[in-house]
């Protein structure tokens, strides 16, 4: 089975179906599945455009309305997971995944689905451990604050991952796996962006959270995006038990979509010929949501999820075959996904532009229906019936400092923020805040021997690379713009919040010798001044 792999789309859904199809063409092969590594941009309408967390002349409708109002269809299936630019307000309708558009699947804030026999895996968001221990509270409309914190990833969702024991044969995160770079040529990447060195050198760059699933879950594939650097990595993972065969994982970073960027490849994957050509539901993942339904929190408050210290009682929430054969009989023996597609909000008219329209918190119905099939808590309801009650405080919990203990290591509550003083050009600046993340699960995954060479050469050899040739046209005029958006872009994960006070680290530009000023490598995403408009 051929499946195209796609980087950042930042909504630019036309042109990346148009590149699948002229490779189609020029290959004369024909593509199964698109998947689609974050920033993908889910905008619906006015109102969607103000829950990204970007300035206001980057606010932009693109094509995905098209596609969502049926004017247009996706000619290829697309499973999408979040980034950190998003409408927020529309995925966070479908917090356990769902159909953003016919054709077009959302895979949640984490989940697992099947396609032909392939297993599909991801987590959506990106790291930031000030926000890793809260519950989803998030409810447009939003603050300057929670527009950020809305895409954050949290520990339910890691915790929920790492129950998993069947074997995964793709998973995808918008941000790297930390220490994944030490697996790949670090040599060629920091040659494309040496202002990474220092995080690099450091062992700072990525997502922890990231880093203690992918030792968990040992894929097959795991495809980022994020950096907007292409990169390939090959990582030979470790086994305790005597004579088992050790597990290997290919990585796949891929750039943003934009001409001469390398932001789509094709991966031959095996598939089984006998399953049916539709999405379908993982019953070991579904087994794990019913059993951890109780573990969720609806308010800003931290909590941790349970451990074998001797404190819970239970710990453990693996699936076993029992909890698997009821959820079967939930699904009445149909583990198709259906087609549910509804709207829920008015699309946008380029004809009559709502520029005053302002995002409401919706409850989903196919959220709606999937709860009742499976016994399961819809997010958004609860967060409405609890605002209605009065009788839960739901709001930021701004004294809530969120940085772990030092009793829980696996929360990440080591600062690394001050190691860096990279920018990446290729990120579209913002504020920077006081973000915390953890080096302890870099430890643990580690950085190979001195003497390890990966072995890149049977690193997605059947993989069909998009020509460094291939523009789209209709690019070309946008060209200067997208050139002065990279020169504005910042590090690898974009800092929201609080305003840093902390000097200038050095002057840079994207080769370490410019006259670019910057705070240090979290520079957030997109420049706050999208706060101006609010």
């Amino acid at each position: 089975m051929k499946i195209a792999v796609e980087g950042c789309c930042h909504g630019e859904l036309d042109k990346i179906y148009e590149t699948i199809q002229f490779l189609e063409k020029k290959e004369n092969t024909k593509v199964d599945l698109l998947l689609c590594c974050g920033d993908f941009q889910a905008v619906r309408n006015e109102g969607d455009m103000k829950c990204m967390a970007v300035p206001q002349k980057y606010r932009q409708m693109q094509t995905f309305y098209k596609y969502y109002s049926g004017e247009k269809l996706a000619p290829i299936l697309t499973i999408f997971i979040g980034g950190n630019h998003e409408a927020s307000n529309y995925l966070q309708e479908l917090p356990y995944g769902g159909w953003v558009a016919p054709n077009i699947y959302y895979v949640g804030y984490a989940g697992v689905v099947k396609y032909r026999g392939v297993r599909i895996g991801g987590i959506s968001g990106i790291f930031k451990s000030h926000d890793y221990r809260k519950g989803h509270f998030e409810r447009p409309p939003y603050s300057k604050d929670t527009v950020r914190s809305a895409y954050h990833v949290r520990n339910i969702e890691v915790f929920r991952l790492k129950q998993l024991k069947e074997p995964m044969d793709i998973f995808m995160s918008h941000d790297w796996p930390r220490s994944i770079y030490h697996y790949g040529n670090k040599k060629q990447l920091l040659k494309k962006k040496d202002f990474f060195r220092q995080e690099v050198e450091n062992n700072t760059l990525g997502s922890p959270a990231a880093s203690e699933l992918l030792l968990h879950i040992q894929p097959s594939y795991w495809f980022s995006a994020h950096l907007h650097v292409k990169f390939a990595a090959f990582m030979q993972h470790q086994t305790n038990v005597e004579g088992e065969i050790p597990k290997a994982t290919k990585f796949l970073a891929l750039d943003k979509c934009l001409p001469h960027r390398e932001f789509l490849q094709i991966v031959d994957v095996e598939h089984d010929p006998g399953k049916p050509d539709c999405l379908e539901y993982d019953l070991e993942w579904l087994a794990v949501l019913k059993a951890t339904k109780d573990l969720l929190n609806i308010t800003s408050k931290t909590w941790n999820m349970p451990e074998n210290n001797g404190l819970h009682s239970r710990w453990d929430f693996s699936a076993s075959e029992k909890t698997k054969r009821e959820i079967l009989d939930d699904l009445g023996h149909d583990i198709k996904i259906p087609c549910n597609f509804c709207m829920t909000t008015a699309c946008y008219d380029p004809n009559n532009p709502q520029y005053k329209r302002v995002a409401t918190h919706i409850v989903n119905p196919q959220t709606t229906e999937f709860c009742a099939r499976l016994g399961l808590v819809d997010l958004n309801a609860k967060i409405r019936q609890h605002e209605e009650e009065g009788d839960i405080d739901i709001t930021e919990d701004n004294e809530a400092d969120s940085i772990g203990s030092a009793e829980d290591p696996g929360e990440y509550s080591t600062d690394t923020s001050l190691l860096s003083t990279s920018i990446n050009p290729d990120e579209i600046a913002l504020e920077d805040d006081d973000d915390q993340e953890d080096e302890g699960m870099a430890e643990k995954l580690g950085e190979p021997s001195p003497d390890y060479t990966p072995d890149l050469s049977i690193n997605f050899s059947n993989i069909r690379v998009l020509p460094d040739s291939m523009a789209v046209s209709s690019d070309d005029a946008t060209d200067s713009t997208n050139d002065e958006l990279d020169r504005s872009e910042s590090s690898q994960t974009e800092g929201e919040g609080k305003q840093s006070n902390r000097p200038l680290k050095r002057m840079s530009n994207e080769n370490g010798s410019g006259g670019v000023k910057i705070k240090r490598r979290n520079q957030a995403i997109y420049q706050a001044k999208d706060d101006e408009d609010e």
